[in-house]
């Protein structure tokens, strides 16, 4: 969106929601739109900042990039490291995601790192493999401590804009198996603490199955985020379930 489209959704966004303080809401634009959104949410605490990616240096010859201390100056609070598009796309590994991490939590802002199979490794019966090396990659030399202040996030890349999901089993049992891989990798509690979002074509019609999940703890969601009241409505749906 620009930053007029920005505005008016949230014009919307904010008289669908009013006082919902039952699940935590975070907005990650454009970079060009951060700024003047920034601005809008400063007034109020229902609704945190993210951005969609940044650089591992804090400055440097990096043209074009974005750093921790840019995003820190408009009160960006979460980033996204490691989305689809950006390793498929953009050649982004598990190495470069890893630097990203470290250096989004030497900023203090909260990085939600995105981990997913393709269908060909789906159907290969490489699920399992695949989730343990991004993650294994992702997370290298992480503390417990800001483990606790990472999101993982869950994106199966055959699900994405496609508008075809996970069913709700399938992503239950990677859900788990992430859990699983966080107790090996770091303890019990860690893992306990650490929210694992699921994304890909989440829509208000299946967010009720997903989110009633036990390890499904909240959604990355793409095109169904850019209608402010389909925003809404998944917003909603997950607040009754935390509140029943």
């Amino acid at each position: 969106m620009t930053s007029g489209e920005a505005k008016a959704f949230f014009d919307t966004l904010f008289a669908e929601i009013r006082e919902q303080k039952a699940v935590d809401v975070v907005i990650i634009p454009s970079f060009t739109v951060i700024p003047a959104l920034s601005e809008i949410l400063s007034s109020q605490s229902r609704i945190s900042l993210g951005a969609q990616n940044m650089h591992w240096e804090n400055s440097g010859a990096y043209t074009g990039e974005i750093s921790a201390s840019m995003l820190k100056e408009c009160y960006v609070h979460w980033v996204v490291l490691g989305h689809s598009e950006r390793r498929t796309l953009f050649g982004e590994t598990d190495e470069i995601v890893n630097k990203k991490v470290h250096a989004a939590h030497s900023a203090f802002i909260k990085p939600i790192v995105c981990i997913g199979e393709t269908l060909e490794q789906r159907d290969a019966g490489k699920v399992k493999e695949v989730l343990t090396t991004q993650l294994h990659g992702s997370l290298a030399n992480l503390e417990s401590r800001d483990m606790q202040d990472t999101v993982i996030a869950y994106e199966p890349v055959w699900a994405i804009g496609t508008g075809r999901n996970a069913t709700p089993e399938q992503a239950q049992e990677a859900h788990a198996f992430i859990r699983k891989l966080l107790i090996e990798m770091f303890d019990l509690e860690t893992a306990k603490r650490v929210r694992i979002q699921y994304g890909g074509s989440v829509k208000p019609g299946n967010t009720h199955e997903l989110m009633s999940q036990p390890d499904v703890d909240g959604a990355l969601v793409g095109g169904a985020s850019l209608d402010a009241r389909s925003f809404a409505k998944i917003i909603q749906i997950t607040a009754a379930l935390e509140n029943a």
